[in-house]
């Protein structure tokens, strides 16, 4: 038998020593454990053992003759049927597994992102959030390391989805935002003077922190009740910006 099947069987579960002791018996046809051990190449312990196993499987049975066992490998066709029986035992436990997941998905869960090519991750990561709005607060035009052609292909594909956006900038962006503006956006902008380094997004149930530092840092938090907190606390905000 040649590697490739063989890999195959280990794949459906069976050992090295399995797969030895049934192609033997196959080649053999019925056959006491002394020459099984000498076609397969392995100790008496091991066939002995693996013997029991595939008996315990259904892939090998065995008829005593005196003090000695005559064993016979199955059908092969059999494998199919326990490749199925399998099948059925997942698909049992599949509604299980997936209430799980379902579960896992409601915990919290935080990501951290590093430097510019983490920080694309991570805005990508809210770009695929779910939702009908992206909400932006603490924009600052440090923001702008980022390159502007990276923003305006972001703010596309955030068009593409469906999505509007409210954005909170500092007004050191203003100008920027005159000739750079993105689609489906509405602008409002935080008074002059303070120049924040954190920018905060709000998407669905997630939230982007950016401090643009140096080398910029981020986190992503998947919480909906601190997300929707995030939210209220930004309608407060843009109530009272400028237009």
């Amino acid at each position: 038998m040649n590697r490739m099947d063989t890999a195959i069987l280990e794949d459906l579960g069976f050992t090295h020593a399995e797969i030895k002791v049934y192609i033997s018996l196959l080649e053999l046809g019925s056959a006491t454990a002394g020459p099984i051990i000498e076609r397969s190449g392995l100790q008496s312990s091991v066939v002995h053992m693996t013997l029991n196993n595939l008996v315990s499987k259904g892939f090998v049975s065995f008829v005593k003759e005196g003090q000695r066992n005559h064993y016979q490998a199955a059908n092969p066709k059999h494998i199919t049927e326990y490749i199925d029986d399998k099948k059925r035992q997942f698909e049992d436990l599949l509604p299980k597994l997936m209430l799980k997941q379902e579960l896992a998905k409601q915990k919290s869960e935080v990501m951290t992102f590093r430097g510019i090519r983490g920080l694309r991750e991570l805005l990508h990561e809210l770009l695929e959030a779910g939702g009908k709005e992206h909400h932006t607060f603490g924009s600052s035009k440090e923001s702008l390391m980022m390159g502007e052609r990276f923003w305006m292909e972001y703010h596309k594909k955030r068009t593409e989805k469906g999505i509007r956006a409210r954005l909170l900038f500092n007004e050191s962006l203003r100008k920027w935002c005159t000739t750079n503006r993105y689609p489906k956006a509405e602008y409002r902008f935080t008074d002059a003077g303070f120049e924040p380094l954190t920018e905060t997004i709000i998407r669905h149930d997630k939230i982007g922190i950016i401090l643009w530092t140096e080398i910029p840092l981020g986190i992503v938090i998947h919480n909906k009740i601190a997300a929707d907190s995030y939210d209220n606390f930004f309608e407060i905000l843009w109530k009272r910006s400028a237009r």
